[in-house]
């Protein structure tokens, strides 16, 4: 089963995504350069704090914490160091683009906490062969909304029908290294890409983690905690649901699937 990432600072948000199932609570204090990248776009700008970390680790006893610090800059050894001591089990590194910051970076966390590389800059998908070189990194997760800014696409999910999710599929696999893509709402709604068609795509690549997005449950839009709580639960034992279902499919299905969802894809392209 996918494990599932959810991005919040709140504890109570927290405390209801793990009752329901949620492998990861996603405390994300990106903030260095985010504004400049994205300040046109309809994305999630966080700005969580080391103060969020600490609050979100009080509830969390069964998911993990995972959190995004800045791309490596003058104040880096600082920041990790207060994220190990809030109680981060991963922590994920934004924007690089050469080896030698991922190899600053491995040296800076020094084996104390699980390391994530996040890859979305067309720099980092050119030469991610030599960066996995170093030993250190344990997870890598591909970042679709920068990653197709940086290659100048129109949709993020153009990078499932170019060819650019499959290579780096194909070398994270070979490392046995564990990854994931993108995120995904729940299945059985209305969305311009379904998330049955983006599951699908997971297993066909061998994909093993996953944000759940906006479209999943956003937050913002209520604070009516019992809606909050019954949207996680049925939307998570639902998708679970669907997961089992593929559990079971043949090569030839994921192949259908994938040729499904490249028209989809092709479709918003072409409507933009």
């Amino acid at each position: 089963m996918l494990k599932l990432f959810y991005i919040t600072n709140n504890p109570e948000i927290a405390r209801i995504a793990q009752d329901a199932g949620v492998d990861r609570i996603f405390v994300d204090m990106e903030y260095i350069g985010k504004e400049e990248r994205q300040g046109g776009l309809d994305t999630v700008k966080n700005h969580h704090t080391i103060e969020d970390v600490k609050n979100v680790r009080q509830v969390l006893t069964a998911s993990e914490l995972l959190v995004r610090v800045n791309p490596i800059h003058s104040n880096s050894f600082d920041e990790i160091n207060r994220v190990i001591d809030a109680g981060a089990d991963i922590i994920m590194l934004p924007m690089w683009k050469t080896p030698d910051e991922v190899r600053e970076f491995i040296r800076l966390v020094g084996g104390r906490v699980r390391t994530m590389l996040l890859l979305e800059t067309n720099e980092a998908y050119s030469c991610i062969e030599e960066a996995l070189k170093l030993d250190g990194i344990d997870e890598i997760h591909i970042g679709l909304n920068d990653l197709h800014l940086s290659q100048g696409k129109h949709f993020l999910f153009e990078l499932l029908t170019d060819g650019t999710v499959d290579r780096l599929a194909r070398i994270f696999n070979e490392k046995n290294i564990t990854f994931g893509f993108g995120g995904f709402g729940r299945v059985h709604q209305e969305n311009l890409l379904p998330a049955e068609n983006i599951i699908a795509e997971h297993y066909r690549l061998g994909s093993s983690m996953a944000i759940l997005s906006r479209a999943f449950c956003n937050t913002s839009d209520t604070d009516n905690v019992d809606l909050i709580r019954e949207a996680f639960v049925s939307g998570v034992r639902e998708n679970k649901e669907y997961e089992k279902s593929l559990q079971d499919r043949d090569k030839q299905f994921f192949e259908e699937m994938h040729r499904d969802t490249i028209k989809i894809i092709n479709g918003i392209v072409s409507g933009k």
